[in-house]
Formats: structure tokens, sequence, C-alpha cells
């Protein structure tokens, strides 16, 4: 594999994926989970369980078609498609309703580890993966964002990539760049989260504007994908 080739593939790889952590369904769906934590490094750590999960369904479901040498159907993507408007509606509508309840200290959840409980102070669900911890919200958020995208995708590659070492290790920098991009976008929204995390009201509007535009987006991202499945 010549060195050119791989060192091209790797840097483009990284860079478009960092450009597509930028994209208006990931900044909606991301935003709405980052609102739920104003601490600029737990909002760091919920775009790399994105990225994480979104890096994995890309992927497997790439290599998968790369395998067969196959293109997903219009009809597949469009379902995944679907599933990212659901998702985003979801998202906002529990955005809407979060900050409609929110207390002046904000989210509180109590945490299982067996026989222990103990509390986070807005801590989101998360699993235990070895000695990784994985916020379970925005890992499944990344999952449903990488199947919709990994057709696509694999288009591209298969279109552009010569062999099938570059193409799984295009797809997966650039799963790798799209966690840097969230990862970082997460930070920068947190950020300024986190110094009102004592303005209880304020925090509460942003929360519900976020949430607003999360539902609008999703429902207009999907009324098209639903007008075409049902021809």
């Amino acid at each position: 594999m010549p060195f050119l080739e791989i060192a091209t593939g790797s840097t483009l790889g990284v860079a478009l994926g960092m450009r597509h952590a930028l994209e208006p369904d990931h900044l909606a769906a991301v935003s709405t989970l980052v609102a739920d934590q104003p601490r600029s490094v737990r909002a760091v750590f919920l775009g790399v369980c994105w990225g994480v999960g979104h890096t994995l369904a890309l992927v497997a479901v790439g290599v998968a078609l790369i395998a067969l040498r196959a293109e997903m159907s219009a009809r597949l993507t469009d379902l995944f498609e679907l599933g990212v408007a659901i998702m985003l509606v979801a998202l906002g509508t529990r955005a809407i309703r979060r900050a409609a309840r929110q207390g002046p200290a904000g989210p509180s959840a109590l945490h299982h580890h067996g026989p222990i409980v103990h509390r986070h102070p807005g801590v989101l669900k998360h699993v235990h993966v070895g000695g990784w911890t994985l916020a379970r919200r925005p890992l499944l958020v990344g999952i449903v964002h990488g199947l919709a995208g990994s057709g696509a995708l694999t288009a591209l590659v298969l279109a552009t990539l010569p062999t099938t070492a570059t193409r799984i290790v295009y797809m997966a920098l650039f799963g790798v760049g799209s966690t840097f991009g969230m990862a970082a976008l997460s930070g920068i929204l947190g950020w300024p989260l986190a110094r009102l995390g004592g303005h209880a009201r304020t925090w509460r509007t942003v929360s519900l504007l976020v949430g607003c535009l999360s539902t609008a987006l999703g429902v207009a991202w999907g009324a098209p994908l639903i007008a075409r499945l049902l021809m």
C-alpha cells in the first residue's frame, strides 16, 4: 500500500470527519444533550461518546458493504434518515419537558452499580465496558447518526479508493475525525452553559430554545422522507 495513498486518505478522512460533526442534525442532537450537562468537561465527554457510537456504526455497516461490494438501497437509506428525524423530535421534546420541570439545582439522578446506589448531580445514564464508562444516550444517538451516514460514505470510498484496506482505514479515520470534532464542539457549547450554571431561569430558557430547534428540524427533516417512503 503506497505511503502517499495512506497519508492522503488518512488526512482527508480526519478532516472530513471533523467537518461532518458540524452538520445541522448532529449539532441539534448534541446541543440537546449538552444542555442537560452544563459543564464543559462533561460536555466533551458527551461528544466523545457520540463519536464512539457514530464510528462503530459507520465502520460496522461500511465494512459489510465494502466486503459485499454493495451500496445501501435508497429505501433503507431513507429509513435510517427517518430514524434520525424521529430521534431529533424525541430529543427536542425531552429537552422542552426537562426545561419545564427543571429545578433550581439542576438535574440529579440516582445511579446503580450492583447493590451500591449513589447520586450523580446531572449525570447521564451510562454503561460500563471494562474500564471504560460511556454515556448511554449520546452513544445511541451517535449510532443512529452513523447508520444514517454509512451508505453515502461507503459509496464514496468504493468509488474513490482502490483497495479494501484503504477504504476501511479511511472510514475509521473519518469516524475519529468526527469524534474529535464533536468533542471540541460539545466543549465549546458546554463552556457558556457552565457559566450559566447558577442562573436557573437562563439555563432553562436555553434548554427550551434548543429543544424547540431540534423538534422543528426533526419535523422538517422527516416530512419529505415519510412522503418518499409512502410513495
